[in-house]
């Protein structure tokens, strides 16, 4: 016969809160739950809005303010939310200056504003860069998963980049670029985002495409995006074919170095032109094979949309010295 059970039966340990995240772009804003116990955003929660990155500082943070209030309440008080930079993550003042985006926040404490029009849901915000963001989603559940030295990049408008060892963000030391940030590279005498960046490609592609016509960068808004570019690309057009030959090449030639030297065992590539991978994987991967090292593995991003989301809440809980 079994003997009955003795004592205070067991109780369930209460669940956890999911961590509210925002991940703010240059376009749109994010708003998310993150499931702590699966790490991923609750789909049903997740939230895009367009932001006009040339607003009034008021009218920026009314519109992250007014996504983030659209979560469900029951979150946790403290907030992960990843902002490109330049920002001051520590103290959450921003330093927008001569980017063209966020102009109006350089020098306004954006996370006093925000906790201000948040109400009582925040107690906390924890800042970080929106490409380390990236890389932690992909390290925690995407393509940088298993990666012990990995190097992420995204291309959008910029170049946005993280370096990350056993999990975490490098930012300085010999084996990094400056602040660990491609973008401060040169390649052939020029800014790295000279070549490489959106305003880069379409101006190229209009000199190829017009060799006798100097495109006046006034005129930048009438050229082609570089979707158009890719598009036109992969139906044999030569000279957009060529634009992007031309960038992620330079690209792979500007980094080849800084991967030998971080010792990195793969580069993890999202942001919103990794979806012209055809185009952009063989340029880049001819320009990285500058290294003398074994090639290095070159990635898309498994969680390119959620990956930000997922490591704002990593951010929020290894700050809290819960995960």
């Amino acid at each position: 016969m079994t003997a009955a059970p003795t004592g205070r039966s067991a109780v369930p340990a209460p669940a956890l809160a999911p961590v509210p995240v925002l991940d703010v772009g240059g376009t749109h804003v994010t708003a998310a739950l993150v499931d702590p116990a699966t790490g991923l955003p609750v789909p049903s929660s997740v939230i895009r809005r367009p932001l006009g990155s040339h607003e009034a500082a008021d009218g920026i943070l009314d519109d992250i303010a007014l996504t983030a209030l659209q979560l469900p309440v029951g979150h946790g008080p403290s907030w992960g939310v990843a902002m490109p930079g330049p920002f001051d993550y520590d103290t959450g003042i921003g330093r927008f200056t001569g980017i063209g985006k966020f102009e109006s926040l350089s020098g306004v404490d954006v996370g006093a504003g925000l906790r201000r029009r948040l109400l009582d849901r925040a107690e906390r915000l924890c800042f970080l860069n929106d490409a380390d963001a990236f890389a932690l989603g992909e390290h925690r559940a995407g393509a940088a998963e298993g990666h012990d030295r990995v190097v992420c990049l995204t291309l959008g408008t910029g170049i946005g980049s993280s370096f990350l060892r056993t999990g975490r963000p490098v930012h300085d030391g010999p084996d990094v670029p400056p602040g660990g940030h491609v973008h401060r590279l040169s390649i052939d005498g020029r800014p790295l985002e000279e070549t490489v960046s959106r305003r880069a490609i379409r101006l190229h592609h209009a000199r190829l495409a017009a060799p006798h016509r100097e495109p006046d960068p006034r005129q930048e808004p009438a050229l082609p995006d570089v979707h158009e570019i890719a598009a036109a690309a992969e139906q044999g057009d030569t000279a957009a074919a060529e634009a992007f030959r031309y960038a992620f090449d330079a690209l792979g030639r500007a980094l080849a170095p800084w991967i030998d030297r971080f010792e990195a065992t793969a580069v993890v590539v999202g942001g919103s032109m990794a979806q012209s991978w055809d185009l952009i994987h063989p340029a880049f991967t001819r320009g990285l094979a500058q290294t003398d090292r074994a090639p290095v593995r070159v990635l898309p991003a498994r969680q390119p949309a959620s990956a930000p989301l997922i490591g704002a809440a990593h951010w929020v809980r290894s700050a809290a010295g819960t995960s």
